[in-house]
């Protein structure tokens, strides 16, 4: 049995950190609003008629291999991978081959996007049927193993449902909620959003924790940029629910400046170059993606300015990296 898995990378717009847990039980509930984008993990995970576990990493050019699946260590290389697979437990061998195309320490959610193809591929081989809500909470758990710090979903979110959301989390959970839905309208919205990669790459975990931490401490100022982030996000949701783009480019901008408060290291003087360069040129507002340090940058430009911030930001280093939104999530196929 051959089983091939497909899910989107993702860019956040606001919210980011909020979907923390118990994060936003401290704040009453919260939104993260995202796009998911058209830079794919692919899963191919093919049955075996032995014991044998082997897995191979494309981008990484990486390989482990195991003679049964409770011989596959967690504390390697692969380590996503073997937790995952040893997690859902085939009944046979099996072959898995996966291939991220987001760079490592995008920001852009890669390794959650492809923790929900596998999951979605291992549950086809399983014929297990499962609740694909589910690959959500499992992935959460296993990839807190891995990582040894709290977890947020909205990555795993946007890799199972694909297209522009705002998700909410409460006290019941978590619900999503559609925000862009026409085609013409999508189409606009990606004509104006620049992606680049900064060239440095971040863990966002260190940042996302160091937030709750210092959120938890009650240091000066960070509770009260909390709340004006969880403001931003919920106002954002509002803005792009009636395409309002102008307003959207305005929250942006506040999501920015906002986070740059929360925690050190969100922001460099590269980074800090670069959106002044894309500002310069016409970008209406930049923000990182995911939680700060690095990684990949959105710009929201103006109507017409597209070509002028892309050469703006590669004049001061950043890599422009081609997407579009991806309207679908998690796709699983049997060959």
């Amino acid at each position: 049995m051959i089983v091939e898995a497909t899910t989107p990378s993702r860019i956040d717009l606001s919210g980011g950190t909020l979907d923390l847990y118990p994060l936003y039980l401290f704040l009453d509930g919260g939104v993260t609003n995202n796009a998911a984008i058209d830079l794919y993990s692919k899963v191919r995970i093919e049955t075996r008629n032995d014991s044998e576990i082997r897995l191979r990493s494309v981008d990484t050019d990486t390989e482990l291999t195991a003679r049964a699946i409770d011989e596959l260590p967690v504390d390697r290389e692969l380590s996503l991978v073997a937790r995952v697979v040893r997690f859902y437990r085939p009944d046979t061998g099996v072959d898995v081959i996966t291939d991220n195309a987001p760079p490592h320490g995008s920001g852009l959610g890669a390794s959650s996007s492809l923790l929900i193809a596998l999951s979605g591929a291992l549950d086809r081989i399983n014929a297990a049927n499962r609740d694909p809500r589910m690959f959500v909470e499992y992935g959460a758990n296993v990839e807190a193993q891995v990582i040894a710090i709290p977890t947020g979903k909205q990555d795993y979110l946007a890799a199972l449902y694909g297209g522009v959301n705002a998700f909410h989390f409460d006290v019941t959970g978590w619900e999503r909620e559609p925000l862009i839905t026409e085609e013409d309208k999508l189409r606009a919205f990606e004509d104006r959003i620049v992606l680049t990669f900064t060239g440095d790459t971040h863990f966002s975990g260190t940042n996302n924790w160091n937030m709750m931490k210092r959120f938890i401490d009650d240091e000066t100022g960070s509770r009260e940029s909390m709340r004006t982030i969880q403001r931003t996000a919920e106002e954002m949701r509002e803005a792009l629910a009636a395409f309002d783009l102008n307003g959207f480019a305005r929250l942006l901008g506040q999501e920015w400046e906002s986070r740059k408060r929360l925690a050190a290291g969100v922001t460099t003087p590269a980074i800090d170059r670069m959106v002044e360069a894309a500002a310069e040129a016409g970008a209406l507002a930049s923000k990182i993606c995911g939680a700060g340090g690095g990684g990949c940058m959105i710009s929201f430009v103006g109507a017409g300015k597209r070509e002028a911030v892309e050469a703006a930001l590669e004049g001061v280093g950043a890599q422009v990296m081609p997407f579009r939104i991806a309207r679908d999530g998690l796709t699983v196929k049997e060959l």
